[in-house]
């Protein structure tokens, strides 16, 4: 997963025709490491039809703040720079929750193509 580490960089990765999922987390942040070993395996398999990247909240507080990123990790989908949806809950989340999650954002994706 690929790691944004300016706004700039946020903003041309967000601008893609191909849906884009950014995972907002923090190195503190218990829940982001439980998600971590499985992480590389989503990515793969939803490879086709959206691209994931990763923010850390930490480096980048001002973005975080403007998109009213609280609870971490968080997940927001974007398309050609318009977010779709979001994933935020104050619990930690499983890989069947994050699976259901960009299930949606590709059916969304795909029915603004439609449009």
């Amino acid at each position: 997963m690929r790691e944004v580490k300016t706004e700039v960089d946020f903003e041309q990765a967000i601008s893609s025709a191909k849906p884009v999922v950014v995972k907002f987390y923090t190195d503190w942040c218990p829940d982001c490491h439980r998600i971590d070993p499985f992480m590389p395996a989503v990515e793969e398999n939803y490879q086709a039809e959206l691209d994931i990247i990763a923010v850390n909240r930490d480096t980048l507080p001002e973005l975080s703040q403007k998109l009213d990123v609280f609870g971490i990790p968080s997940f927001i989908a974007f398309r050609e720079g318009k977010e779709l949806m979001r994933f935020v809950s104050k619990l930690g989340k499983s890989r069947e929750e994050i699976e259901q999650f960009l299930d949606r954002a590709v059916e969304v994706a795909k029915g603004l193509e439609k449009a």
